[in-house]
């Protein structure tokens, strides 16, 4: 079954164009394409909240899309026309950062040999959108702060106050209610920027959206290349469907993009294209794996210690690391099961962050 149909996407893709041109697709259609209530929720939220000046701040995982939910705001806002400027506040140090949000002036520092307009000048009259403010130092969240209350700054190195009319969007994948109590983000920022919040869920929360997003950027990547590319086969969408996507959408998006661009023409996509890792594949249920099962392990060793500490790996890794069903699989007590794990030295990243 094909999730996303060509003729209601392309009857939707127009409709988008002609209503707006200087848009994104994707940031404009998808809550049309979500099953998932969350999505619709946050997208219901929006259409409330969009055309007033509220701090929006938005949180999730790396790679759901907070990007997107930025300018879909941005997008039915009444300053839609104006500048929308971004700011990745985690890919620069600090004192480049304050320079780059607030500029600076000629011989500010060394190599500064002319003045420089910041993004909060930039964006004067629009909206600026602060991704990953989470990683922000305190020091230049003192700033923004400011910045938030008066809508005025001084550039660095400079001593004329500049006045600014821009509405602020944040994201950020951290806890900041964590941040706050270690007294790595500032309290009365996050108040200031909490005025609207919109939790974006990870995928695999929202496992009925998979195969609607992989149809859709099959479509969109295909589109792009001119390549007439097939369906996905049903071990595809099996795959699809069951993993648990750490890398989110961009993992989604990153994963079907290649499989376009090596499928041959007019074929369909299967799993060979998608070139999951082998462990990945195995954990959503590929193939290869159920023959395994028909045909029994192979044993490639009797020594029974081996044996018995291979069991176990092979039983944590198809319970996803759950002790609990790890230890029905293999037919012994949770208790024993972790007796051997300890025998055997076996450990996993997710029991040292349960256990921290």
């Amino acid at each position: 079954m094909n999730y996303l149909d060509e003729l209601q996407l392309s009857d939707l893709q127009q409709e988008v164009e002609q209503q707006r041109p200087d848009l994104s697709f994707f940031e404009t259609y998808y809550p049309k394409l979500s099953r998932s209530p969350e999505i619709q929720k946050i997208y219901s939220l929006i259409d409330k909240i969009a055309r007033s000046n509220a701090t929006v701040l938005i949180q999730g995982e790396t790679g759901t899309g907070k990007e997107l939910i930025a300018g879909a705001i941005q997008a039915q806002s009444l300053r839609s026309r104006e500048p929308y400027v971004t700011v990745n506040c985690a890919a620069l140090p600090e004192h480049l950062l304050e320079s780059e949000l607030f500029g600076h002036e000629r011989g500010a520092f060394t190599g500064a040999v002319s003045s420089h307009v910041g993004k909060f000048e930039q964006a004067d009259g629009g909206t600026l959108f602060l991704d990953e403010i989470g990683d922000m130092h305190p020091s230049t969240q003192a700033k923004i702060l400011r910045v938030l209350q008066e809508q005025a700054f001084v550039r660095v190195g400079g001593q004329r106050t500049i006045n600014v009319d821009v509405r602020i969007i944040a994201a950020t994948n951290r806890d900041l209610w964590e941040e706050m109590e270690s007294g790595r983000f500032r309290t009365d920022l996050y108040y200031r920027l909490n005025v609207v919040t919109l939790h974006v869920p990870p995928l695999r929360e929202r496992s009925e959206d998979i195969l609607i997003l992989a149809d859709y950027f099959r479509h969109k990547f295909a589109a792009e290349i001119k390549k007439q590319v097939g369906d996905f086969d049903d071990e595809t969408r099996l795959l699809l469907a069951n993993h648990s996507w750490p890398g989110n959408i961009r993992e989604l998006r990153n994963l079907i993009e290649r499989a376009v661009l090596v499928v041959n023409p007019n074929h369909t996509v299967t799993a060979k294209d998608l070139a999951m890792t082998g462990k990945d594949y195995f954990a959503a249920g590929g193939r290869d794996r159920r023959r395994d099962e028909k045909r029994g392990p192979s044993l490639f060793t009797l020594n029974l210690e081996e044996l018995e500490r291979t069991a176990i790996t092979i039983a944590l890794q198809r319970s996803r690391w759950v002790q609990k069903e790890a230890a029905a699989l293999l037919g012994i007590s949770p208790r024993a099961l972790n007796y051997k794990i300890t025998q055997y030295k076996i450990s996993h990243a997710s029991w040292r962050k349960n256990s921290a």
